[in-house]
């Protein structure tokens, strides 16, 4: 058999080949040049040696070198080794850095593309294809192989203990967990999220169907994420759409009973849930009536029977939210979660546009009397004094720190929890008042009869993070060596869980201040050396990041990643913003825990955890050059997310965003999201999971339709059931999972018409005496999720 010389050869071929040597040489001399850049700023060799093996493999190539699959088979074998070493046996670390170079290379395998040396003999060429082939097949394989013998996820150090005894039972919550019908947005006062129906089990929740779907569109002008859980009194649902529409739904079929459009325009912002109350001894029209705001904002109170306003409530049965607060921009104040109902008391706060100007609207609470609509008490931070209405001619405190979050209450101490946000503007606290760092990310108890501050405890030191306190406290009663303690469970965005008491502030679970960075922080600024951390529970912020955390589908967005991580300003959690150059926050301004919350086992003493593992970057940059780039303020009528922080009024303004590469895919690694569950009695986690696959996700917003489970962003919670079910949908994969609440294995899974960014509930019907579980699947824009409009229940066959 004789080779081919050059002048034999087909002239397709070899132009073939010459395309294939070239794309080796391009992408050899990109990869060298920016691997340079990222050896000059302290990082990796790897990325510049393996551009010039890339480069020099093309060259080869080009020149019909028989040398070609051995070099780049070395390449191969040294990049497998590189890889364990950065990551050891991580299923998606090895993919990202071997599936690359191994796709590259295997023209090299093809018979019409080997490289045959002149006067070599077939045996010889045949030799260099099965190096090349094994190279190729080797790097994948082993990578995948062993990845079995490494952990099932990285794990923070503080997890390292596990859980060395079955949880005990906490004491009853709140509700006493008997209660079929889901009468608050946490299904108690307490926002257990516990449902004690036993119907679903891990015996049969496989069998689960689709029961009914309620379409609870259509949305007109600015399109919002339908987030809303929706509420269970008697035969009837009641639901909000984030358009100013309440929904009352026929409990057994999901017929749409009365729909009532509150006024006003909407403008893209979420509505999270209503709230019930029956007003004692009365009969007749709104005896049982729906307390819901609007997004103008308006607060209302409609018959539960019928939907009609409540004629005896405000003036005819609303109540103008906007009076007292001064000038406020459209849009810049309005209320996402729902109220809270204590003691006859309609109680809430508001969120504000994050970042935009100082002097935002007042983050002022108030309460008002779930029968007459009248102001009961307000607090504002900087006036804690008065707690009426302002005089003519005065507002409400501006720029203090609001509470948007959903709120919880003991009735029987006649108490209302309120998670606080920071103070305005994000990421810059010089102008701040004492007040405003008194309040800002904390949790405080108000008195539900007067409004006077009964104690506070602070999640965060003058926040320049955006860490603002976005979960309902949760509240149970929890055994411990010294007896049962009445416990307030505080998540945050930090990934930090405070246990304290709920009657005094007091930790319950170990807190400590420890030091944190302070090096780099912007002029003025007046830092906390320490910050609170909760040692007594799991850390949910993740191990501190790497440069070989960085993530990409490519070696080129890997490699950019590594660039950014390598020239931004990070030095573990809590690192102070700077104004020579980005900032990295870990966890990122999503979370952590974000509005979703936690649920709680309340007959075994777990606590399950949906959370993220996704920073932020955060560009931090004089007023002059805000002035250059033409920052202005967002539009408050067309949604909830501004892109910006333009800061005015102070001598800063800021970008910040998700960490991500130039294929828009997250820079740090897989898994993004993840659900945990922990034994509250000894602290300790028992088991955690990725949470989510890949198939509704991808580079550039494209879905990839992979079903691997990789752990991806979500925004929602879970609800756990005395049937030993966890369930949630949250993820943007767009599917609803069940979870068995003891061992994380997936029971039963099925497809949303969109992503179920919200939180689902679980009822027992009248009509037919069946469990079902609910969950809205509106899907969320930002995110690039599936979007719809209907609310899907779930049931076992009749």
């Amino acid at each position: 058999m004789n080779t081919l010389s050059n002048d034999d050869e087909p002239t397709a071929m070899r132009w073939l080949k010459r395309g294939y040597a070239t794309l080796l040489i391009i992408v050899g001399v990109a990869l060298a040049g920016a691997g340079a850049m990222l050896v000059s700023d302290g990082g990796s060799l790897y990325y510049l040696l393996a551009g010039l093996v890339f480069g020099i493999s093309g060259l080869l190539v080009w020149r019909r070198n028989g040398l070609a699959p051995w070099l780049y088979g070395a390449m191969l074998i040294a990049t497998l080794t590189w890889a364990i070493y950065e990551v050891r046996f991580d299923a998606w670390g090895l993919v990202a850095r071997l599936a690359a170079p191994v796709v590259l290379g295997l023209p090299m395998l093809l018979p019409s593309l080997r490289i045959p040396r002149r006067h070599s003999t077939p045996s010889r060429r045949w030799t260099n294809a099965r190096v090349l082939a094994g190279a190729l097949i080797l790097a994948p394989l082993v990578g995948l192989g062993l990845q079995n013998l490494g952990p099932e996820l990285p794990i923070d150090p503080l997890w390292e203990r596990g859980a060395t005894a079955a949880p005990r039972r906490l004491a009853q919550p709140l509700a006493q967990a008997t209660d079929t019908d889901w009468k608050h947005y946490g299904n108690d006062q307490g926002g257990t999220r516990f449902s004690p129906l036993t119907e679903v089990t891990t015996q049969n929740v496989d069998k689960l169907e689709v029961a009914w779907e309620a379409d609870v569109g259509p949305f007109e002008g600015v399109r919002g994420s339908l987030q809303t859980t929706p509420i269970n009194i008697g035969d009837a649902l009641y639901v909000c759409n984030g358009h100013n529409a309440v929904i009352a739904l026929d409990a057994e079929t999901g017929r749409e009973r009365w729909r009532y459009v509150m006024e006003g325009l909407p403008s893209g912002k979420p509505c999270r849930g209503v709230s019930y109350y029956r007003v004692p001894q009365a009969k007749g029209a709104c005896a049982e009536r729906i307390l819901a705001t609007s997004q103008t904002p308006e607060l209302f109170a409609l018959d539960a029977a019928t939907g009609q306003p409540c004629a005896g409530f405000g003036e005819g049965g609303r109540v103008k939210l906007l009076e007292g607060l001064g000038d406020v921009p459209a849009g810049y104040h309005y209320v996402s979660s729902a109220p809270q109902v204590v003691r006859g008391k309609v109680v809430f706060g508001g969120a504000i546009m994050d970042g935009q100007y100082w002097g935002e609207p007042s983050g002022v609470v108030r309460a008002f009397d779930a029968v007459t609509g009248q102001l009961a008490w307000a607090f504002d931070a900087g006036r804690p004094e008065r707690r009426g209405a302002p005089p003519p001619g005065e507002s409400y405190t501006a720029a203090t720190p609001n509470s948007w979050a959903p709120i919880s209450a003991d009735e029987a101490l006649g108490l209302v929890y309120l998670p606080m946000g920071n103070a305005t503007p994000d990421f810059y606290g010089a102008q701040r008042r004492p007040f405003d760092d008194d309040v800002a990310s904390s949790v405080i108890a108000l008195d539900a009869d007067t409004g006077q501050r009964r104690w506070r405890f602070q999640t965060l030191h003058h926040d320049i993070w955006d860490y603002d306190v976005p979960s309902q406290p949760t509240l149970v009663d929890l055994p411990t060596s010294t007896g049962v303690r009445r416990a307030l469970i505080q998540p945050t965005k930090r990934g930090e869980i405070f246990v304290i008491d709920r009657e005094t502030g007091e930790p319950i679970k170990t807190v400590d201040e420890r030091p944190v960075p302070r090096e780099g922080a912007l002029p003025g600024e007046r830092l906390s050396p320490t910050q609170p951390f909760s040692t007594g529970m799991p850390s949910f912020r993740g191990a501190r990041l790497r440069e070989a955390d960085m993530w990409g589908l490519t070696p080129f967005d890997q490699l950019a990643c590594r660039i950014l991580f390598k020239r931004a300003n990070y030095d573990g959690t809590l690192t102070p913003v700077s104004l020579d150059r980005t900032t990295i926050f870990d966890p990122g301004y999503s979370g952590g825990i974000n509005w979703g919350s936690v649920s709680i086992d309340v007959d075994r003493g777990i606590m399950m955890v949906n959370w993220m593992r996704l920073p932020s970057i955060v560009e931090v940059f004089s007023r002059q050059e805000a002035e250059r780039r033409g920052l202005q303020r967002f539009d408050g009528t067309r949604g909830q997310g501004a892109p910006a922080a333009p800061q005015e009024n102070t001598p800063y303004a800021a970008r910040n965003a998700q960490f991500l590469s130039p294929l828009g895919v997250p820079c740090s690694a897989p898994p993004w999201g993840l659900i945990t569950a922990v034994d509250l009695q000894s602290g300790q986690a028992i088991w955690s999971k990725p949470l989510g696959t890949g198939r509704d996700s991808g580079p550039l917003g494209l879905r990839t339709h992979l079903p691997f489970t990789m752990g991806v962003p979500n925004s929602g919670g879970t609800v756990t059931t005395r049937g030993g079910l966890t369930f949630i949908g949250a993820s943007v994969d767009s599917m609803f999972r069940a979870f068995d609440t003891a061992t994380g294995e997936v029971l039963w899974q099925a497809d949303l018409p969109g992503a179920g960014m919200a939180t689902p509930m679980s009822y027992r019907s009248p009509a037919s005496g069946r469990q079902f579980v609910v969950i809205a699947a509106g899907g969320r824009a930002a995110l690039k999720t599936r979007l719809s409009t209907r609310i899907v229940a779930y049931a076992l066959p009749k």
